[in-house]
């Protein structure tokens, strides 16, 4: 690889959980390797919860917003991380060399969907965002080991 920035857009279906978390972690964590980006085939809009597990971890993604992935059309991106099965299958083309990679986390809304407390619903949050910031953790070299799942 060269010197440049990896520019990796993490892509989920609703841009307001997984992806959102990703862009986090990646800007937090490998800012210096990594140009991060979300998006989302259907934006829901950034979830709360995600902000608030973030915070706890020391990463504001509180000035986060959910947008389509036509919305980033102009940036010639590296790689593109699913990170849901949905976003994986409804994929869209990306010109040129970009690699698309999947690595799926569960879906903390769905996980916590039966949860009675803010805090009950928090620990499905927060074990998705350390799940994710581990990803994060191996990048770039977990996107080479990706290619071929």
């Amino acid at each position: 690889m060269d010197d440049r920035r990896l520019k990796i857009l993490f892509l989920c279906t609703g841009n307001s959980c997984r992806s959102q978390m990703a862009e986090g972690w990646a800007r937090h964590l490998r800012g210096d390797r990594i140009e991060a980006y979300s998006a989302g085939t259907e934006p829901q809009g950034l979830n709360p919860l995600a902000v608030k597990a973030m915070a706890e971890a020391g990463v504001d993604i509180s000035g986060h917003r959910s947008k389509r992935v036509d919305e980033l059309k102009g940036v010639a991106f590296d790689y593109v991380v699913t990170v849901c099965g949905h976003a994986n299958e409804n994929c869209p083309r990306f010109p040129g060399r970009t690699k698309i990679v999947h690595v799926g986390f569960e879906d903390p809304p769905k996980l916590a969907a039966g949860a009675t407390t803010e805090e009950e619903a928090l620990v499905h949050y927060r074990r998705v965002r350390d799940e994710i910031r581990a990803f994060v953790e191996r990048l770039p070299g977990a996107l080479v080991e990706g290619q071929n799942s």
